[in-house]
C-alpha cells in the first residue's frame, strides 16, 4: 500500500511581536492555510465555523480545553443538514452518487474542521493552558522536530492521541490464539484490523499441499503474516511500500514471538521468487484515498488489486494459490461489478477454486442513519482461492 507523505512547508502568520512561521504539519499533503488569525477563549462558536467555512485558519492561543470544546461545538454546526434553494432528493440518487456526494460532504467537513490550528514546540511539547503532555504520542506519528517548532490542526493532533491510544491498548484477534499473545498493535497511519472477519477467513482456508513458503502482499500491521505463522507457514515474506507498515509488522511480529518465520521486505507487490501461497488484502474501494490511513480503504482506480491480478500467477509454484480477500462493497455502491472482477482474474490466467464468504459485523452495517447503510447492509466479504487456469482444470 503505497503511503503518500507531504513535503515539508512552513506556515505564516502575523502576531504583535512581528511576522512568524513553523513547521507546517498536514497528514494528508494539504498546503498550509494562507489566511492566518490567532484565536483565544473569547472567540465564539459561531465566528470560528464562519471563519473555518471561509478559508481562514485559527491559530490557538488559549486553553487548550476550551479549543477541544470549540471543536466540538464547529463538529455540531458542520454536521447540521444544509438548507438548499433545491435540495437534492437522495432517494432518486443511484448508490454510486450517493457515495460521492458522502465522499465530498467528508472531504468539507475535514476541510473547515482543519481550520482550528494548535502550535507545538520543538520537543512536541504544547505551550498553551491545561494542554497534556503529548510528546510520546507525537513523537511516535512524526519522529524528531530536527528542533524545529510546527503547527498542525486540533483535529490532526487528537487523530494523533487516538492512534496512540489504539497502539497501546492493541486489537484482539482470536485467530492468534488465546490472550495475552494474541494482539496487534497498529501504529499511526497504519490500519488496524478491528474488522475481524476477514482475518478468520484467512485462519480458516485450508492451506495448499504442501505450505512452505508464503508471501503477504500489503503487510500493513502483519495480522495476515502473523496467522499463517501460527497456522505452520514456516516462511513468509511480506511486502509493502509503507515504512510506517512495514515498522508495525516488526513491531508485531516481534510481539508475537514469529519474527523468524516473517522476512519483511520494502517491495511495491511481489517478492523475488515463488510461493505455495500468495495473500493479499487489497483497499477494497476503488476511490481516491484523502490521506495516508484511508489508502488501506481506497484504491485508486483499483490500481492494486489489479496489479495482484495481473502478476500473481508468475510467482505461483505448482499447485499454488493465491488468495484475495475483498468485499463486494463496491459493487453495491456500483463502483466496481462482479463482472469486472472475474474479468480481471481471466485475464491474469487465474481460475476460482473456492469462494468462502462471511457478513461484517460492524457498526455501520446495522445503521439506518448511516448515507451508506443500503450498500453496508448488503455487503459480503470473500476469501477467493485462485489457482493458474491450467492447474485449476487439470
Amino acid at each position: 500500500m503505497m503511503q503518500r507523505m507531504s513535503a515539508p512547508s512552513l506556515l505564516h502568520w502575523q502576531a504583535a511581536s512581528g511576522p512568524q512561521q513553523a513547521l507546517w504539519r498536514s497528514e494528508n499533503g494539504s498546503p498550509a492555510p494562507r489566511r492566518v488569525v490567532l484565536a483565544d477563549d473569547t472567540l465564539s462558536a459561531d465566528r470560528a465555523y464562519r471563519l473555518a467555512c471561509e478559508g481562514t485558519a485559527m491559530l490557538w492561543q488559549g486553553d487548550f480545553q476550551n479549543a477541544r470544546q470549540l471543536l466540538q461545538a464547529m463538529a455540531r454546526r458542520a454536521d447540521r443538514p444544509v438548507r438548499k434553494k433545491t435540495p437534492v432528493d437522495v432517494s432518486v440518487l443511484s448508490p454510486h452518487e450517493r457515495f460521492h456526494l458522502h465522499r465530498q460532504a467528508q472531504a468539507q467537513r475535514a476541510r473547515t474542521l482543519a481550520m482550528l490550528l494548535i502550535p507545538l514546540q520543538a520537543d512536541h511539547c504544547i505551550a498553551l493552558r491545561r494542554a497534556p503532555d503529548l510528546r510520546l504520542a507525537c513523537q511516535e506519528a512524526w519522529g524528531d522536530c530536527n528542533g524545529q517548532g510546527s503547527v498542525t490542526s486540533l483535529r490532526e493532533l487528537l487523530g494523533v492521541v487516538g492512534a496512540h491510544e489504539w497502539r497501546k491498548k492493541g486489537v484482539e484477534i482470536s485467530a492468534l490464539g488465546p490472550a495475552p499473545r494474541n494482539r496487534i498493535h497498529a501504529h499511526y497511519g497504519v490500519f488496524s484490523p478491528v474488522r475481524g472477519e476477514y482475518v478468520q477467513l484467512v485462519a480458516q482456508a485450508p492451506l495448499p499441499k504442501p505450505t512452505e513458503v508464503a508471501f503477504d502482499i500489503g503487510v500493513g500491521s502483519g495480522v495476515l503474516s502473523a496467522v499463517l505463522a501460527r497456522r505452520g507457514v514456516a516462511r513468509i515474506v511480506a511486502t509493502d511500500t509503507s515504512a510506517r507498515a512495514l515498522a508495525c509488522a516488526e513491531d508485531n511480529l516481534q510481539r508475537l514471538g514469529l519474527s523468524t518465520q516473517v522476512e519483511l521486505q520494502a517491495t511495491a507487490f511481489f517478492p523475488q521468487g515463488k510461493a505455495n501461497l500468495i495473500v493479499c488484502n487489497p483497499p477494497w474501494v476503488p476511490a481516491r484515498p484523502q490521506s495516508p490511513l484511508e489508502q488501506a480503504v481506497y484504491d485508486d482506480q483499483s490500481q492494486m488489486l489489479k496489479g495482484f491480478l495481473a502478476g500473481v500467477r508468475a510467482h505461483l509454484l505448482p499447485n499454488a494459490e493465491a488468495w484475495l480477500i475483498l468485499s463486494d462493497l463496491a459493487e453495491h455502491l456500483g463502483l466496481r461489478s462482479r463482472a469486472e472482477l472475474l474479468q480481471w482474474m481471466q485475464a491474469g490466467g487465474l481460475s476460482v477454486i473456492q469462494r468462502l464468504d462471511t457478513r461484517p459485523q460492524h457498526g455501520k452495517s446495522q445503521d439506518p442513519d448511516d448515507p451508506l447503510h443500503a450498500a453496508r447492509a448488503a455487503e459480503v466479504t470473500s476469501l477467493w482461492r485462485l489457482r493458474a487456469q491450467n492447474e485449476a482444470l487439470a
